[in-house]
């Protein structure tokens, strides 16, 4: 690659590593916590802020990979573009069917907002819906699918790789609050599913599924 591509990935890197940087900081509950002692009035309103700074700082990036994609490195050909563009729809429609399963309204903020909510912590029931008995991160599993499925220039091969390490480190701080949230029940739900990448010897039955839920809701009922 030649100098200015090398510019142009380097700048790349400094946006994604910058956007993850603010990205963690702002879903901690450290902060939240401490937005909600500091400004209880903006709490209603910090989830669904949060989403939409998320969703605007995006398009610098987008905007760059799209501009300056360097070097085409590989495309998916005959029978490997079937199967990897087949793999994406997969995914896509597993994402899909999977929103019936999330309070969206809540993941959103626009419950918060609409119920002026000021509590730092999230307020979602612990659930597993059928993908959760394979992954314990359904939505970044599919999101994997779909980047490395997708032809690979260089801008496009450094931002999967970006996202890919931010999965697997977000992964890890969400979970942190998960356990805040729901204490040994999720704790009981890590030791048996993977996280990330499904592994035949780590998946729940649906009858155990229905045990861990229904102990969440036992221990959600003693609070």
């Amino acid at each position: 690659m030649t100098q200015p591509v090398w510019l142009e990935m380097a700048l790349l890197l400094g946006l994604w590593l910058a956007y993850f940087a603010l990205h963690s900081l702002l879903a901690s509950l450290a902060v939240k916590r401490r937005v909600a002692r500091a400004f209880p009035g903006w709490m209603p309103l910090y989830r669904l802020s949060f989403n939409l700074l998320a969703a605007l700082l995006l398009l610098p990036i987008l905007w760059l990979m799209y501009s300056s994609p360097g070097p085409m490195l590989w495309r998916w050909q005959g029978m490997s573009a079937w199967l990897a563009n087949g793999l994406a729809l997969a995914s896509l429609a597993g994402f899909w069917y999977s929103l019936k399963y999330y309070d969206t309204q809540e993941f959103l903020g626009f419950s918060q907002w609409r119920l002026q909510m000021r509590k730092a912590e999230d307020q979602e029931r612990f659930r597993l819906s059928p993908f959760h008995r394979f992954v314990r991160h359904p939505w970044y599993f599919f999101g994997l699918v779909l980047i490395w499925t997708r032809d690979m220039n260089a801008a496009m091969l450094l931002s999967s790789a970006m996202i890919t390490a931010y999965f697997i480190v977000g992964s890890r701080l969400e979970e942190r609050k998960l356990l805040v949230y729901h204490g040994e029940v999720y704790r009981r739900y890590m030791g048996r599913v993977a996280g990330l990448i499904p592994l035949p010897w780590k998946i729940l039955s649906a009858a155990e599924a229905d045990e861990l839920a229904a102990s969440a809701r036992t221990a959600r009922g003693r609070l």
